[in-house]
């Protein structure tokens, strides 16, 4: 049952908010053992059903997320349950404060299931790293799920939740939307707000959602965007009504494709973006050329950004008030992160490493920039390479090769989804769409003009 026909059902009485929770709880008893998507559940969600329920029944007016039931990436606040990071460090933090994404979602009858498991601190690309053990991929057996909203792309692929809120810093929704062949989006910076996330780096984090389908994406898109006045770094943007602009319509939308995502692809992946790219064509979009000459730049000029930010923010995590010693308890890539961030940030440093990516950063954007002057949207891959098996030993340069096609976005400031178009080897493969600073209409409306011929 897809999303708007279940909220429907739920809404129509035809099903009920508590046999919706029910059945998601059943599957998580059933699968998350195996799976791990899950650091904790939430022991209210049934009774919030209920009593949604007993509102319906009284014909009552119910929010617009009314029934269904919503895993909470583990390092967004969600008062009352763990805000882990899937950390060592913060393994007994219980969040005192809803996120503002959270507050939201409640606000509009959503149901909390519970916080999804990720990679440490959201560093990593795998699903791995997680202090809780890795999340397995339930679409492609043995694999990972991509990372690091590992938990909640796993949850949304294997049905233990309706919807699901991850983070994505560079690529961290839209790697396992691909890799478990689901919906993605990756917000623009400053439309949805930040506070009560734990963050990873500030300047380009975003939280943003993952679902079934495209109506889903939107639905949780439009509940959770808009303005916070605690917030400094966001656009005058109050709200969106995507649902009502979603059209699937392609006449007179330019295509944008570039040969750079092609030079970084397996070929074996390009395949079914080829066939997708015909696709949009035969539905009346022009497809144009774009140049992007230094995209493979975007990869290196992130992980120096990302890591001196994320020193900055894990000094907090000192012993004195949150858990343990970030140092003594964290992960090899936390730790790795950490030490890296320290080293470029030395004053005796100043201007070789941090700016310079800085400077980098502002070419990136120019060119994506003059990129969507030529075209409404770049489409391409996702990944460039299949999810490896879990367990098997991958240099951190091989892992962090996973983000090549997803940073520049987050670098760029752009909107960017991903849609599930095909598989590989039995492995799904995932198709992106990016767009203009808060053109996320124009990101769904192409993918929902696949969804629509798939």
């Amino acid at each position: 049952m897809n999303t708007l026909r279940k909220i429907e059902s739920i809404k129509n009485g035809e099903l009920s908010a508590a046999e919706n929770i029910e059945n998601r709880l059943e599957v998580i008893k059933k699968k998350d053992d195996e799976i791990n998507s899950f650091v904790e559940t939430n022991p209210e969600a049934m009774e919030k059903a209920k009593e949604i329920d007993r509102r319906i029944e009284k014909g009552e007016e119910v929010g617009s997320l009314a029934g269904l039931g919503i895993g909470i990436k583990s390092n967004i606040n969600t008062q009352g349950l763990r805000a882990t990071c899937a950390s060592k460090t913060l393994e007994n933090y219980i969040s005192t404060h809803d996120a503002v994404v959270v507050k939201r979602i409640r606000e509009e009858d959503g149901i909390i299931l519970g916080m999804n498991n990720m990679d440490e601190f959201a560093c990593g690309s795998s699903g791995e790293t997680s202090a809780f053990g890795p999340t397995k991929n339930p679409a492609a057996e043995g694999r990972i799920p991509g990372g690091s909203s590992s938990g909640a792309g796993a949850a949304v692929a294997a049905g233990m939740c309706d919807l699901a809120l991850g983070t994505d810093t560079g690529g961290s929704i839209r790697n396992p939307a691909s890799h478990c062949g689901v919906v993605g989006l990756k917000p623009t910076y400053g439309l949805v707000p930040r506070q009560g996330l734990i963050d990873l780096a500030m300047s380009c984090d975003q939280i943003g959602p993952i679902s079934p389908d495209v109506y889903g994406a939107a639905l949780l898109l439009e509940v959770i965007a808009g303005r916070n006045p605690n917030e400094s770094a966001m656009f005058d943007v109050e709200s969106v009504e995507y649902l009502d602009k979603l059209r699937g319509k392609l006449e007179d939308v330019k295509i944008g494709i570039s040969p750079k995502f092609r030079e970084l692809t397996d070929s074996d992946i390009m395949k079914p973006i080829d066939e997708s790219v015909n696709m949009l064509r035969d539905l009346g979009a022009e497809i144009v050329e774009v140049d992007l000459p230094n995209l493979e730049k975007g990869m290196p000029t992130y992980y120096l950004i990302v890591s001196v930010e994320f020193f900055s923010a894990t000094r907090k995590f000192d012993g004195r008030k949150y858990g343990h010693k970030i140092e003594k308890v964290c992960g090899d890539e936390v730790l790795r992160r950490i030490i890296r961030g320290r080293h470029i940030s030395r004053k005796e440093f100043k201007g070789r490493y941090y700016k310079r990516a800085l400077q980098v950063r502002t070419l990136i954007k120019k060119e994506l920039a003059e990129a969507l002057e030529q075209a409404d949207v770049l489409v391409g891959p996702t990944v460039p390479k299949l999810p490896h098996k879990i367990g098997e030993d991958l240099t951190p340069s091989e892992m962090y090769a996973y983000d090549y096609l997803t940073v520049p976005a987050n670098l760029g400031g752009l909107c960017a989804g991903v849609y599930p178009v095909g598989k590989v080897d039995d492995i799904p493969v995932g198709f992106q769409v990016q767009g203009p600073s808060l053109d996320e209409v124009s990101v769904l409306n192409v993918m929902k003009a696949l969804e629509e011929i798939k």
